[in-house]
């Protein structure tokens, strides 16, 4: 990767743990957007910057642009359990519960010590059977 672009990656990761999301957000995009035009990026690298830009929307409560980048992430590196995990809770937020359950199961299967995801699809399985229970 060309060292320009690893200190972008750099900053933004730097502004994104001081939570100056607006920043971090920038650097993220500038980051992507030059992985993705010249292909000379480590996709762990990649799937990082959707996964935390993904982050980013999803704090501001921009759902369906943080589930693009959830996506882009897992596009990026389908080994990467952590997009999963974050696609599914908002998937389960929205109330989809199948899919919610898919997202958290792939990321248990990528790492079975995920004790975020394995919590998380114990109470979707709960919130889905009340669903059902309730009858809607």
């Amino acid at each position: 990767m060309e060292e320009g672009n690893l200190q972008t990656l750099e900053h933004a990761h730097f502004e994104f743990k001081k939570q100056n999301y607006k920043d971090a957000e920038e650097f993220y995009t500038k980051f992507i957007s030059t992985c993705l035009q010249n292909r000379k990026c480590k996709t762990r690298d990649l799937a990082t910057a959707f996964n935390n830009r993904g982050q980013i929307k999803y704090l501001r409560v921009d759902f369906d642009e943080a589930v693009e980048d959830y996506s882009s992430a897992i596009d990026s590196n389908c080994h990467f359990e952590v997009p999963f995990y974050n696609r599914g809770l908002i998937h389960y937020r929205l109330g989809f519960f199948e899919h919610a359950m898919s997202d958290f199961q792939q990321a248990l299967k990528l790492n079975p010590d995920f004790e975020d995801a394995k919590l998380s699809l114990q109470q979707t399985l709960v919130d889905q059977q009340d669903k059902i229970t309730r009858g809607y």
